[in-house]
């Protein structure tokens, strides 16, 4: 396959992100991982399945790393054609008990480390006038959610960001978008559960299409958003993935008497 494309995914190591970055190594980018966690498994995977990645370890919240990774970027591919912001931690407690140190850490991956990697990688793409960001929101960032404080703040200013990046940008050849979506079925959705703050029971009886999200389901929404075929004049947009869930203002029990 001829690889012409490079795209910069954040939190790759497993969950959306390896989703992300599989299916776009299999619709022929090059695929430039990048976590936190080390990569060498993910990285494995997909080689073995033949396709062009490489990657880097490092915090997206440290403006070092991130000028490392764009600089790696422009020495081994010239510049990303797409960046994918992915990286995100999630947190919840009663807004009343969430810490100052605590609020910071959520904002610094959720909301800085994005702004820098649009800052650094969108440079290469402005240079172009050619490129295409994605920033992985949530429906948190279109709507509160109970004892999400800092997520959902992170969240609604990661959609800020792509709003006025994309009117900022658009000008300029570069796309900026978003994809929200809703509960995802991940080692993050796994960690959330675990102190019993909800149930797949919760997740599902609220979503009229009666499941959670997958990670491919997120991945294909971003790879439409990252081609320019597919979505050349789309700019500026926050993309529910959540099966319904904002448009279904129903009680539960007269949604849950629709699917006898």
């Amino acid at each position: 396959m001829n690889v012409t494309r490079t795209v910069v995914v954040t939190g790759a190591a497993q969950g959306v992100g390896f989703a992300t970055s599989t299916l776009l190594a299999q619709q022929g980018w090059h695929v430039v991982l990048t976590d936190l966690q080390p990569l060498d498994n993910a990285l494995g995977k997909l080689r073995a399945a033949g396709h062009s990645v490489d990657g880097l370890s490092g915090d997206v919240s440290s403006e070092a790393f991130v000028k490392t990774l764009a600089d790696h970027v422009a020495t081994t591919r010239g510049a990303a054609d797409a960046l994918v912001n992915n990286a995100g931690i999630s947190f919840i407690t009663p807004a009343e008990d969430t810490t100052a140190e605590q609020w910071q850490r959520v904002m610094n991956v959720n909301l800085l480390g994005p702004f820098l990697l649009c800052k650094h990688l969108g440079a290469q793409m402005l240079e172009r006038r050619s490129g295409s960001i994605i920033n992985v929101a949530s429906i948190a960032g279109l709507r509160g959610v109970s004892h999400r404080s800092a997520y959902n703040a992170s969240k609604h200013g990661l959609i800020g960001l792509t709003h006025t990046l994309a009117a900022e940008w658009g000008g300029r050849g570069v796309r900026v978008n978003a994809v929200c979506p809703g509960w995802i079925k991940t080692e993050m959705d796994e960690a959330d559960q675990g102190p019993g703050n909800y149930t797949d029971a919760d997740i599902m009886n609220r979503v009229p299409m009666n499941r959670f999200a997958s990670p491919q389901d997120v991945a294909a929404a971003i790879a439409y958003l990252a081609d320019s075929k597919t979505s050349g004049f789309v700019n500026g947009v926050s993309l529910p993935v959540d099966g319904g869930w904002l448009a279904d203002a129903s009680w539960e029990t007269l949604r849950l008497r629709t699917r006898a």
